[in-house]
This record gives C-alpha cells, structure tokens and sequence, in this order.
C-alpha cells in the first residue's frame, strides 16, 4: 500500500465551515450545505467554478464515509480558504492508525477514496493532532487570475 505525504494544510487558511458528523444520515445534510458554502465563499462577481463544488462535495463524502466506517467519532469536516484554494480537511478520532492509499481492487470492492481525491484535486495531504488524524484534499477556488 501507498502512503500519502504527511503536512499539513497551509498555515495561513482560513476556517469558512465546519460540520461535525456522527452517523452516515448526516452525510446528505453535508453535501448540500458544503455546495452552498462553496457558493457562498467562491464565487467572484460573473463567474462560474464549473465542477469544483461538485468534486469537493464528492471528495468530502468518500472522506467523511471513510471516516465515519473506519475512525472514531466524531467525523469533524471543514472547509477553509487559502489563497485561491478551497481546502477541505476530514478528521476523526482514531489516531492509532495511518492513512494508506488502497491496492488495487477490484472496482465494486470500495476503498477508493484517497485516490479518487487525489486524482481530482489540486493536492491531498494528512497530518495528526493529538486528538484526531486528518486528510486534507486543496482545489481551485477561482477559475481564472485573481483579481488585481
């Protein structure tokens, strides 16, 4: 198995959301308040961010899923801001073990998680607290130069 690159996230993000999970119901709730804090907090006048909300909701379910099937609750996901990135962090609480990137399996067989925000998003990290193991995955916030 694979193993990601251990960093944190940039220093200087900024906290927009934060949504604490206990269960897999709570996910649909998520997904639908992260899309709207993404518009919220992404948009620049007349401008459209094409499919990023939909990869970071995407992305966001398959961590928060990992979490809430494998760690221990509470799932804690939070949307910051850096630069022109949105940066997604997904904790739980079981500290003892280290993210991997799965083997190759069969597709109906799960597990895809960590490559799948690895192959849509900008970069995707994961760090430890003494309280929680966190992954973080970074996107385009912006779709053209920022603003002057």
């Amino acid at each position: 198995m694979g193993q990601l690159r251990t960093s944190p996230p940039p220093p200087q993000a900024t906290e927009l959301a934060r949504w604490d999970l206990g269960t897999p119901a709570e996910l649909r709730d998520l997904r639908s308040s992260l899309r709207a804090a993404l518009t919220r907090y992404g948009l620049v006048q007349g401008e459209d961010l094409d499919e990023v909300p939909h990869l970071v909701v995407l992305v966001a379910t398959e961590l928060a899923t990992n979490a809430l099937r494998h760690g221990r609750p509470p799932t804690i996901v939070t949307l910051l801001a850096a630069d022109d990135c949105f940066i997604l962090d997904v904790a739980d609480h079981e500290v003892s073990t280290v993210p991997e990137l799965a083997d190759i399996r069969p597709l109906d067989s799960g597990g895809r998680g960590l490559q799948l925000a690895q192959s849509v998003s900008l970069a995707v990290g994961w760090y430890g607290t003494a309280d929680t193991k966190n992954i973080w995955a970074s996107f385009p916030r912006r779709t053209g130069p920022a603003p002057a």
